[in-house]
């Protein structure tokens, strides 16, 4: 019942008005696109129809032309398909506004995983105490990420805010105005954003959300949990920065851009401060009161917009406690509560805002100690081995400096390193105190980078970074154990955590993870990975954090994150959720003040939950666990074999839009790693590689192994015992409906054509079979008669905006055939398939 109350809300709220604005389209002054709005449910009734009965995407455009149009010459046609294009981006972004304009009402204070909802439980089950215990030493952590599935440009983000809050004043006119600006608003950038354009788009989130938001929602945790002998620590929610700090595979991202970002997220968070003051001085008037807050308010205006003159947290904060006491003693601390609300801004977010991490290869690292070691040694660089150069240059009293070598790498990796002292020193330690590395596999991984830090001059009292291994590969994971277990052991590396208090931050990449052993492989790995690293931490007297690299979609390690984080058990340490968001999953899941303070709240929870109310269905028994090895395993020869298939990287490269992604302007980082000209599997970044399946309407990495497996054991007779574990087990059952969500958003009938291809039809029926029988084992596991059944609202909306883009898939595919048969202007057909790229990732939120 409550789901019919809910899918009935979201039909007037969301879907209604979505009908009525969208008239709107019909009657606004676009150039040449009067008659799009009459014939887009044409080209639409003619997909829907046509790939039922088995047509291509190239029949059933050429007949959508012949029918509904009079043109001839290929030109024209491919002028109106332009125009459609730019038609349904903009019908996208209506979606989303009024989708985001209505979360509040979709959405109430008490909801399951909101701060009051914990609050309530937690009284009933009398763990208020157990909570404020948990809460004293937890937190939870959003990185946002530079990776480029965003493809927004910053004065069309501006007018989706504008948007959505028209909508939710039901402004019609105010409405039809805006969508006329986005009518004449281009939707693609003219040139490729730079790294500093990037961290700038997401500093805008930063200032104009966040700061209200993380502000909002800590006050409130105050005020419910809040005693007079607890206060939650302001560091509760913090948020992370890579854009400008991520090196790794961008060869854009210099020291000098780190500086001229770190500076940026400096001077943001003081003009954030600068404006809120105004509003704490208007009710702070008093005498004495005054004067302390306008003279903060000249030092923060100076700091602002003068090189030389600095401020930092310690000092603002002092400040506030001088105006507090005159307030206290001399006024009755009337309006006490607005300067605390503005005090514990500056605890929360200091003078960094987010703290900016630098990442960058292994392999990278490796090349540049080996450039360092010939030139401070003299020796042949193959003279002696990785230990024995890291003990050589450790022993050596050698300050090295980034001019000395002729090496670009070398020269940029010295000073970034140089730089985190001068950041620190402006922005705080918290604005810098990170380094990843990717594609951690080996202890010299993470020695490499103390060695480099030691030979730019830090004394170890000096050097105030954690140092952080990332572990992405089936490989990387397999050791990761190894690794730490000598890491903990060596003597320098223990001296170095004893400075960083004994806590040691482990990042795990479920993007390159699952695009190296599968959907299932890949969390199952990652899942019993965290727990030997638990337990040798533990063993080691360290606090470890994990640090979860995640993408949008299941396939990259999103979907319900809450539901993941809440079903892990007391086997892996829960002393932090820490994990990237970027690109769609900004702006989709915190791209407004209601959805971010709602969805931090949702992470916060769920840590909290997972330790103070410990479920048998979060422990695993070793029953279960081996049927999850079990499945783990088949399902990762399945999907080995499909990446050892000949026509696995040819049929990526020729059917889908894996070529055209590092063609747009959408990102400053190249799309695959390696300079070379053949395209290797290994060099694939994982945006690309799953967004790519995604265009196809495949979504191959979010479900292929897991049907096969399913189905194997049910082959032996033991389905009854993976129905008791679906039944028993928060974390697979959490697995099983984040890939339902992934076939939930695929299409087979898009590529039904492929199925005769001479090349390609024999690999495209092996995706259809395993999508078929993944479907069926699913449901038949679950009960479901439908994917997603219990999620009404959500399988709602991904059918919405399906219906939204067919059209556009259809554009798409057809011009991907007309390149393959070679026909007709190619660079014509190329700028469409990339622009049909950028309105079919939009409609998705969640697809790369």
């Amino acid at each position: 019942m409550l789901n019919d109350q809910k899918i009935e809300k979201f039909r007037q709220i969301v879907e209604n008005k979505f009908q009525i604005y969208n008239s709107l389209f019909m009657s606004l002054p676009y150039d040449k696109m009067t008659n799009i709005g009459m014939l887009l449910p044409f080209l639409y009734e003619e997909s829907k129809e046509g790939y039922q009965v088995g047509k291509s995407p190239e029949e059933i455009v050429e007949e959508f032309f012949q029918k509904h149009t009079e043109l001839k010459s290929e030109d024209q046609k491919t002028e109106l398909l332009f125009k459609i294009i730019q038609y349904i981006e903009r019908q996208v972004v209506l979606f989303d506004s009024i989708e985001d304009a209505a979360f509040q009402q979709l959405h109430s204070e008490s909801d399951s995983g909101t701060v009051l909802n914990l609050y309530e439980r937690a009284s009933q089950e009398h763990h208020l105490t157990a909570i404020r215990k948990k809460m004293d030493d937890f937190a939870i952590k959003i990185v946002f990420t530079a990776h480029p599935t965003q493809f927004y440009p910053n004065a069309v983000q501006r007018i989706i805010h504008d948007l959505r809050d028209a909508i939710i004043h039901d402004s019609v006119t105010q409405i039809d105005t805006l969508l006329q600006q986005l009518g004449k608003t281009p939707f693609v950038n003219k040139e490729r954003p730079t790294p500093l354009d990037e961290a700038m788009s997401i500093i805008y989130y930063l200032r104009y959300v966040y700061y209200q938001s993380i502000g909002e929602l800590y006050r409130k945790i105050k005020q419910v949990y809040g005693t007079s002998n607890f206060t939650p620590s302001p560091d509760i929610i913090q948020l992370g920065f890579w854009p400008g700090g991520d090196r790794d595979g961008n060869p854009f991202v210099t020291a000098a851009i780190t500086l001229k970002v770190a500076e940026e997220l400096r001077i943001s968070i003081l003009k954030d401060y600068y404006g809120h003051l105004k509003n704490v001085r208007r009710r702070l008037s008093f005498r004495g009161v005054s004067d302390v807050l306008e003279k903060l308010s000249k030092k923060l205006y100076a700091s602002i917009f003068q090189k030389d003159v600095k401020i930092s947290a310690q000092e603002i904060i002092a400040q506030l406690d001088e105006a507090e006491k005159i307030l206290v003693e001399q006024h009755n601390g009337l309006f006490r509560e607005v300067l605390d609300d503005y005090r514990d801004r500056v605890k929360i977010f200091g003078t960094h805002f987010a703290t900016l991490d630098i990442r960058q290869d292994s392999r990278i690292h490796q090349k540049v100690m080996n450039d360092i070691f010939v030139k401070v040694s003299g020796l042949d660089v193959d003279s002696k081995s990785n230990d024995e150069k890291i003990k050589y240059l450790l022993e050596s009293d050698v300050i090295l400096n980034p001019d000395d070598f002729e090496d670009e790498m070398t020269c940029e990796t010295l000073k970034s390193i140089y730089n985190i002292k001068l950041i620190q020193e402006n922005n705080g330690e918290r604005g810098m105190h990170r380094y990843i590395i990717s594609n951690s596999d080996e202890v010299k991984d993470v020695m490499n980078v103390y060695v480099m830090m030691k030979l730019c001059g830090y004394s170890e009292d000096e050097i105030n970074m954690d140092i952080v291994p990332l572990f992405e590969t089936m490989e990387g994971l397999d050791r990761s154990e190894e690794v730490m277990r000598t890491l903990y052991s060596d003597e320098v590396y223990k001296k170095h955590l004893a400075k960083r208090n004994n806590k040691q931050i482990i990042m795990l990449g479920f993007s390159d993870g699952t695009k190296d052993g599968g959907y299932l492989k890949a969390n199952w790995q990652i899942y019993t990975s965290k727990e030997k690293l638990t337990t040798i931490s533990e063993k080691n007297g360290v606090k470890v954090v994990f640090f979860d690299g995640r993408g949008g979609p299941p396939a990259r390690g999103g979907g319900k994150t809450h539901d993941f984080y809440a079903s892990q058990g007391k086997t892996i340490a829960n002393n932090q959720i820490e994990l990237t968001i970027q690109g769609q999953t900004i702006t989709s899941v915190f791209g407004n003040k209601d959805q971010a303070k709602f969805n931090f709240e949702q992470l916060l929870t769920a840590g909290i939950e997972n330790d103070v109310f410990k479920s048998i269905k979060k422990d695993l028994n070793d029953k279960e666990r081996q049927l999850i090895s079990e499945l783990a395993d088949i399902s990762y020869k399945k999907y080995s074999d499909l990446k050892a298939h000949p026509m696995f990287v040819p049929y990526l490269q020729e059917m889908s839009t894996l070529e055209y992604y590092g063609r747009t302007n959408i990102g400053s980082r190249p799309s695959k790693r390696g300079a070379g000209s053949e395209l290797k599997f290994e060099d694939l970044r994982a945006i690309p590689f799953v967004g790519s399946w995604a265009q196809l309407k495949q979504n191959v990495p979010g479900f292929f192994g897991f049907g096969f497996a399913l189905k194997a054991l049910k082959e032996q007779g033991r389905f009854d015992e993976i129905k008791e574990l679906y039944k028993g087990s928060d974390f697979f059952k959490t697995l099983v409906l984040n890939s339902m969500m992934s076939m939930n958003k695929t299409y087979f009938p898009l590529t039904y054509y492929m199925r005769n291809n001479e090349k390609f039809g024999e690999f495209w029926n092996v995706l259809f079979s395993e999508f078929e029988l993944s479907k069926e084992m699913m449901l038949e596991l679950t009960g479901y008669k439908i994917l997603m059944q219990e999620e009404p609202i959500n399988r709602k909306s991904i059918k919405i905006r399906e219906k939204i883009v067919l059209p556009l898939l259809s554009i798409q595919q057809y011009a991907l055939i007309k390149l393959q048969k070679n026909e007709g202007d190619r660079d014509t057909y190329e700028k469409l398939v990339m622009r049909s790229l950028f309105g079919n990732i939009n409609a998705s939120r969640n697809s790369a």
